[in-house]
């Protein structure tokens, strides 16, 4: 695949990438691949699944409009607060409204479907909020009972 042409949020607040050939694919995400190292260049473009699609060497080198979407997505991908309770779950219809206690304070957001809420291994856990905002729970047996009880309709 060639480099991305245009980057853009569709009516869902998904990252759509169109590439040189006008092919559309939908919910992408950016990964820097060397965040700590080369954090200005190198971000991978990724399907839903996990798999690359392409890479842009130097962000620098794309249109403005495009860098800014680019720039506000991994901006937000970094924004990471870890749940430490979650209080309650408006309702088992979607969308939901979370109440969580995080390491910044307590907040509420809302979760479209059971599948905005993942499982990163055995027992880590991203719920991802209706902006695309990550909220982890790095240690689901940490979490009190109630919490426990909450997640697992999700998982």
């Amino acid at each position: 695949m060639k480099a991305p042409y245009d980057l853009h949020h569709d009516a869902w607040g998904r990252l759509v990438l169109i590439d040189a050939e006008g092919e559309q694919f939908a919910g992408i995400e950016l990964v820097r691949v060397y965040p700590i190292t080369d954090p200005d260049h190198w971000i991978a473009i990724c399907d839903p699944q996990g798999h690359e699609l392409s890479c842009i060497e130097d962000p620098q080198t794309l249109p403005p409009r495009v860098r800014q979407v680019l720039d506000e997505h991994l901006a937000e991908r970094e924004f990471l607060p870890v749940i430490r309770r979650i209080v309650r779950v408006s309702a088992d219809v979607d969308p939901c409204e979370w109440h969580v206690e995080t390491d910044r304070g307590r907040t509420r957001f809302l979760v479209n479907s059971e599948e905005d809420v993942r499982r990163l291994g055995a027992n880590r856990t991203v719920a991802v909020d209706s902006h695309g905002i990550r909220y982890l729970i790095p240690d689901t047996h940490a979490l009190d009972a109630t919490s426990r009880r909450i997640l697992d309709r999700y998982l």
